[in-house]
């Protein structure tokens, strides 16, 4: 028996409505508490149904929230409550909960759901005398309500609180946009058109400034930075430019809330309007509007509400009668807990600081992360002519499979390369087309209209430099090539490390080196993220939901899914929590006969309930005899008469498609930090006219490591990898395996799962990057 008798998910929503998601927490809160041994309640309609009461409140059971994991907006809904903004409105909320001995209330907001749940909570201990005063509950009653806590999970589509990386709906809200981009990026471009896309964000400019890196904006304009007085004159001016170069298109992006310096509104057409008088442009205006609220939620949405759902109950679990009501955040690619009010007190301190016309410490306040995202949009949007001409240059090349952000890497590299005034060398087909001589120099507007291109616009082969290395190093002479950038999977660190391994032989691979880890794998030792797995986990996930689909009109069906990944269970083990699946086997975890066993039972249990489908995902190397084939055969054998099996194998669809917003945005920043690095690295070993780079630290993989960009010394890397399988010996996603299980109803011991830790947010902490 647990100290505390109920949870609530779901509290009154931010005023702008509800968002993709919501469903995921909903499940993971619901599932969690029920696995800890709690009752759990879903309350309906927010914060009014916890007003109203009755048939609002209503106790769930594990099968309540089942097959939810992938709809949007949320299934026990949402409504604006201005009773319980009243006394006596919160006085009946506290009476309803006490009528169902709900101590503990999980709420799913903005800041101002939130800061109502903190109010709530403060007042409890006066609302119960209340209503013992009144005669409405005992005494007795009182006290064994004595103590209500509060956790809250942050939903705002605009990313707009202060302390947490990402806020539950952005990266779905994100998707909606780029789809947009994408689609009216090719009407554009056939009819060179201009297009103003006004996008969601009264007050903060995070889904603005990230579609604008995304897609490589030409001009954007964001509440917390108003352009300067006569900034059109100087758009309209770059607008032109970029015409007369021969670009057939010109992408605009506006927030909402987007002002100029005085605090005047910029509305999109007006801006519309400028650009049709003074250029006489054919020009569009797009207003997204609620579009960025709906669909389905993305794959990263769906693990982080499952995530914080879950570390939500254990803090509820956990809580004292000390701890103050926390916000569970997204930090790195752990989940924290932090002080609710120190969050609210933060993020309106960003408010204040835009109403006095502070904007650069606005901007500092939204947190490094957003500085970054702003401060590279600017670099990379317009060329900048550089201050002088450096005597180094520098080779790009894609090498193994395509990944989606191959392409947004190499075009952020070139163009910062640009900017610092290098030789920028553009090689085909990897390390072959190195040996071969395919190398061009590239200039600024080569790159243009690659960051929403999938696959490898340079091409890349899987060759390795030991095949050919003497006509590497030979074009590595002739080209005077000081710095190589090397964007790919498992072939590219594997190939540095070649490279670095024969300097001893030859003198000219004493050069600078940087890898850009791009798999879908996500299997590159020194990062926690590698470009292209987001992708291929959105790709894997939605295919998973139809398949799912496709069993709603067919009873007690199993499907048998085979994923990609070679030996790394990375794509298998996010997708199945994506997709609310019910197994998935990785070589990571090894498993036996036995535990097939358990898995073909659980799924014959399940068979007896409402829920007559089930999905079991199999990394495609997860174990040499146990083939997909394998786990048809038995699933079919033993759940005859009970359910039927399929078996999909989803192979190279979840290498193509067009990049995620993730992974635009990611592949940007590390081309931009690669080559920043690489420039510091050729000014150190400079000397005499030449670059002479023989020190561990000078061939580098560059990646995220939980909360910051990491450079990471290939040779010491090797002492971490297992080359025969192609992984890092120490895997930082195993964590979510519990997670898998746990929302499968899998038993496992709660001994296993590790707290998020109870941190704070000051300004300090918010100076210090914190990923992507």
């Amino acid at each position: 028996a647990l100290s505390f008798p109920g949870l609530c998910p779901r509290g009154c929503p931010p005023l702008e409505g509800t968002l993709q998601g919501m469903n995921a927490a909903v499940r993971a809160v619901t599932r969690m508490g029920i696995y800890v041994g709690a009752k759990v309640f879903l309350i309906y309609e927010g914060y009014e149904g916890l007003v109203e009461g009755g048939d609002n409140i209503k106790q769930a059971n594990w099968l309540s929230v089942s097959n939810i994991i992938q709809l949007g907006g949320t299934v026990i809904g949402s409504a604006r409550c201005k009773a319980f903004t009243t006394r006596a409105g919160r006085l009946r909320a506290a009476r309803n909960l006490v009528e169902h001995g709900i101590t503990n209330l999980c709420v799913i907001g903005g800041d101002g759901s939130l800061t109502g749940a903190d109010i709530f909570r403060s007042e409890w201990g006066e609302l119960l005398e209340e209503l013992v005063q009144d005669g409405q509950i005992s005494e007795e009653v009182a006290q064994e309500n004595s103590r209500l806590n509060i956790v809250g999970l942050v939903g705002s589509i605009d990313n707009d609180f202060c302390g947490t990386d990402m806020t539950i709906g952005t990266d779905s809200a994100l998707h909606r946009i780029m789809e947009v981009i994408d689609a009216i990026t090719t009407t554009a471009q056939s009819h060179q058109r201009t297009f103003v896309l006004e996008v969601m964000g009264r007050h903060c400019g995070y889904l603005a400034l990230v579609s604008g890196l995304a897609s490589g904006a030409d001009w954007l304009f964001i509440p917390e930075s108003p352009p300067e007085d006569g900034w059109e004159d100087l758009m309209c001016e770059r607008l032109g430019e970029t015409r007369s170069r021969g670009s057939r298109l010109n992408i605009i992006i506006i927030a909402e809330g987007a002002i100029d310096r005085s605090g005047k509104p910029i509305s999109s057409n007006y801006v519309k309007d400028l650009v049709v008088q003074r250029l006489g442009f054919d020009t569009r205006v797009t207003v997204l509007g609620h579009v960025q609220r709906g669909g389905t939620p993305s794959a990263f949405d769906r693990v982080l509400s499952s995530k914080m759902g879950m570390e939500a109950v254990m803090a509820l679990l956990e809580a004292t009668p000390d701890t103050p009501a926390c916000v569970v955040s997204l930090s790195g690619n752990q989940s924290v807990r932090l002080p609710l009010m120190e969050c609210v007190q933060v993020t309106k301190d960003v408010q204040k600081a835009m109403d006095e016309k502070r904007f650069e410490e606005a901007i500092q306040l939204r947190g490094r992360s957003f500085e970054n995202n702003w401060n590279i949009y600017k670099l990379l949007a317009h060329q900048k002519p550089a201050q002088e001409k450096s005597p180094f240059s520098v080779a790009i090349l894609n090498v193994g499979a395509p990944a989606a952000g191959m392409n947004a890497a190499v075009r952020s590299a070139v163009r910062i390369s640009i900017c610092q005034g290098h030789t920028i060398y553009a090689v085909s087909d990897g390390f072959e087309g190195l040996a071969k001589g395919q190398i061009r120099e590239v200039g600024w507007h080569d790159v243009a209209g690659w960051l929403g291109r999938g696959g490898s616009m340079l091409g890349t082969k899987r060759t390795l430099p030991k095949t050919c290395m003497e006509k590497i190093v030979e074009n590595v002479r002739k080209f005077n090539i000081q710095g190589l950038l090397v964007i790919g999977g498992f072939e590219a660190y594997e190939g540095v490390l070649q490279l670095v391994e024969a300097r001893g032989q030859y003198e000219e691979l004493c050069i600078i080196m940087c890898v850009i880890p791009a798999t879908i794998s996500n299997n590159v030792p020194g990062t926690d993220f590698s470009l292209g797995s987001d992708t291929a986990v959105n790709a894997a996930m939605e295919s998973c939901d139809r398949i799912k689909q496709s069993a709603s009109g067919t009873k007690r069906r199993v499907f048998i899914v085979e994923t990609m990944g070679g030996y790394c269970g990375y794509l298998s083990t996010v997708t199945g929590i994506a997709v609310g699946a019910d197994a998935a086997y990785v070589y990571e975890d090894p498993f036996t006969i036995h535990d097939l066993k358990a898995n073909v039972e659980h799924l014959t249990d399940k068979m007896k309930t409402d829920i007559q489908r089930g999905l079991v995902l199999r990394n495609e190397k997860c174990h040499e005899h146990y083939t997909t084939e394998f786990l048809y055969n038995l699933y079919s054998s033993e759940g005859k008469g009970i359910f039927d099996c399929r078996i999909n194998v989803l192979g190279h669809l979840q290498q193509g498609g067009a990049p995620t917003p993730f992974d635009r945005n990611y592949g940007t920043k590390l081309g931009v930090k690669a080559v920043l690095w690489m420039s510091e690295k050729l000014e150190e070993s400079y000397c005499k006219g030449r670059v002479f780079a023989n020190s561990d630290d000078s061939a580098c993989v560059i990646g995220l490591r939980k909360k910051v960009v990491a450079f990471s010394p290939v040779t010491e890397l090797k002492k971490v990898t297992d080359f025969e399988h192609r992984l890092p010996q120490e895997q930082w996603w195993l964590n979510l395996r519990l997670m898998l299980k746990m929302l499968a109803n899998y038993q496992i011991s709660l001994t296993e799962y590790i707290s998020g830790k109870m941190e704070h947010v000051t300004r300090r902490t918010l100076s210090i990057e914190k990923g992507f």
